[in-house]
């Protein structure tokens, strides 16, 4: 959402040297423990994703960050829905003088940024909060000159009240930077594979459909929510990926992660020749899998609001 390849390290071998800001906020009531629960089930898997997510568009994601209109650079930056720190660690690097609260509902998440500000020599400058964002109470988050929400905002309950919750967060004049997906990305032509050309345009269609009625706010134009929550919207941006054939590691792995997780959102709308030919692309060992496809690149595109609180 810049990010470094995966690390290893165990962050409690550095601990004494970090700072162990992590502020347990406890929901209050039973739906935000359900929920909260229910996303930590969820992250471990996401943890990859996230990763390589970050490593093949760290060029990208850094292009945003020096497109933000800031002026005079923020020395208190949070990132609401951190996940494993994508926007962290591009904002650390954007900001040397900048310290970064990073905030996120899942401790596997944390974990793994807590890892790599570690490897980054960048541990000193970041404080972890967990907290869960729909929570109508947030933790104490200090008055950011910055406030980044990158691919988090169409994840909340009611978007709207997380906006006006960062109006009022921010410090006056300070900006607000909103960075939506504009949908899943596509690795192969339209014409492959062999077998069922326009295999990805099809599931594409049936994931459009299962996000449209499970994450209703996802590809959201926030320009008129961000107005309507008291911001100033100074600019707009976005921001095409389009990595050309390549068989870079990275993208191979990133690819067969993607795929990984698209099946499962579309393997019931799909007919037994697509999803065979499907299958045929996560098969690693076969000539044919999308690992192993000359063909394969990446595209798909970022948009980036910033918004000022006047």
């Amino acid at each position: 959402m810049n990010r470094p390849s995966p690390h290893t390290t165990h962050p409690a071998a550095h601990r004494p040297h970090e700072p162990e800001h992590v502020n347990e906020h406890e929901p209050e009531h039973q739906h935000q423990h359900q929920h909260q629960h229910q996303h930590q089930h969820q992250a471990g898997d996401q943890s990859e994703i996230l990763d390589l997510d970050a490593e093949v568009l760290a060029e990208h994601i850094a292009s945003i960050t020096a497109w933000l209109p800031v002026g005079t650079g923020p020395s208190r930056i949070v990132d609401l829905g951190c996940g494993t720190g994508a926007g962290t660690l591009a904002l650390l690097e954007r900001f040397p003088e900048a310290e970064v609260t990073a905030v996120d509902v899942s401790d596997v998440h944390l974990h793994r940024l807590r890892e790599k500000a570690v490897a980054a020599g960048a541990a000193d400058r970041v404080r972890i909060v967990r907290a869960d964002l729909d929570a109508t109470a947030w933790p104490e988050l200090g008055a950011p000159e910055l406030v980044w929400a990158s691919a988090s905002l169409h994840h909340m309950a009611d978007p709207g009240r997380a906006l006006r919750q960062v109006h009022d967060l921010l410090a006056p004049g300070g900006l607000f930077a909103v960075v939506e997906l504009a949908g899943f990305p596509r690795f192969l032509p339209e014409s492959a594979p062999q077998d069922a050309p326009g295999l990805e345009e099809r599931c594409h269609a049936a994931l459009d459909r299962h996000h449209a009625e499970h994450v209703s706010h996802r590809g959201t134009d926030w320009g008129p929510e961000l107005a309507k929550a008291g911001f100033t919207v100074e600019g707009e941006r976005t921001v095409t990926v389009d990595i050309g054939p390549t068989r870079t590691d990275a993208v191979g792995r990133y690819a067969l992660s993607s795929l990984r997780r698209m099946r499962a959102g579309v393997a019931s709308a799909l007919t037994a020749e697509d999803l065979t030919a499907f299958d045929r692309l996560l098969d690693t060992d076969s000539p044919h899998g999308i690992v192993h496809r000359p063909d394969l690149g990446v595209r798909t595109e970022r948009t980036v609001w910033a918004a000022r609180r006047t």
